[in-house]
């Protein structure tokens, strides 16, 4: 079984480098899947109330043999859900649906800034924490600005921030400002469009210079960024691929041809967390 990196958040806590993203894997076959990803190696699984899979996740941990204390599961609030004692209730909502006693991270999907609830949200999660529903509580799609209003009102910094991450789009200045601030990064669509990637011939020209596949030349990019990586697929063989990025690594080369390739325009569907708003 591969042995993934782990990474230590600043509360202490140690998740893996690379994770398993959950988004429309459903019912029995989705079950069936995470359960699979579980067995090959995987021990970071990533859900959300939106995702409305929860209950999948849940039973995929009780299929299989992997002990609980061995997982690090996330899940996120919604933003129709940031007043305090909605966010309180959504919580518990999610561990019910879930049917897990805690959570191993609980990040806030998105900030919402023209709502502008997200500080009496992350107070929820405070709270949840101290009375053990999580482990550990971050953000999503947080800008500094809103980190640093949680810091200024709250005290309390998030351990992590899942954002947009990925060669087109490689968010090298808010990266900067995690590292010097103690937050890890953590990335979603980590290998953007599929067919963008496989067709890359930068990508491609260092994926034969390595033996190894697109996806796994960009999952070690992320590493090596010192991103935490939440690649999904429903394929076994693409999954075990996906952590099989250990064995090799990228070149100073390598890594300004992959950080080159970023774009202004890179996000995939232009959803700015500074306007952005998801219910």
């Amino acid at each position: 079984m591969m042995q993934i990196s782990e990474i230590t958040l600043n509360d202490g806590m140690r998740i893996p480098a690379v994770g398993f993203g959950t988004y429309q894997l459903w019912g029995n076959e989705g079950a069936a899947a995470i359960a699979s990803a579980i067995d090959q190696g995987y021990r970071l699984i990533d859900t959300a109330y939106n995702y409305e899979n929860e209950g999948t996740v849940g039973e995929a941990v009780r299929r299989t043999s992997v002990s609980r204390e061995a997982l690090r599961i996330t899940s996120k609030l919604p933003g129709r859900y940031h007043t305090y004692d909605q966010a309180v209730k959504a919580i518990q909502e999610s561990l019910y649906r879930a049917n897990l006693a805690y959570y191993d991270l609980y990040l806030i999907h998105w900030p919402n800034p023209i709502q502008d609830q997200y500080v009496e949200a992350w107070k929820a999660l405070i709270d949840a924490k101290k009375w053990g529903l999580t482990r550990s509580i971050g953000v999503c799609n947080f800008l500094p600005e809103h980190m640093e209003r949680l810091e200024k009102e709250t005290g309390v910094l998030p351990s992590i921030n899942q954002v947009e991450l990925h060669p087109f789009f490689n968010q090298e200045e808010l990266r900067k400002w995690h590292e010097e601030n103690g937050v890890v990064t953590e990335s979603w669509s980590p290998l953007v469009r599929a067919d963008d990637v496989l067709s890359n011939d930068t990508i491609k020209k260092i994926a034969d210079k390595h033996g190894k596949t697109a996806s796994q030349v960009i999952l070690r990019w992320h590493y090596q960024l010192g991103a935490v990586a939440i690649p999904k697929s429903a394929s076994p063989k693409r999954r075990l691929e996906n952590i099989t990025i250990f064995d090799f690594a990228l070149d100073d080369e390598d890594m300004t041809a992959l950080n080159d390739l970023t774009r202004p325009d890179g996000r995939r569907k232009n959803q700015d967390p500074a306007v952005y708003e998801e219910f």
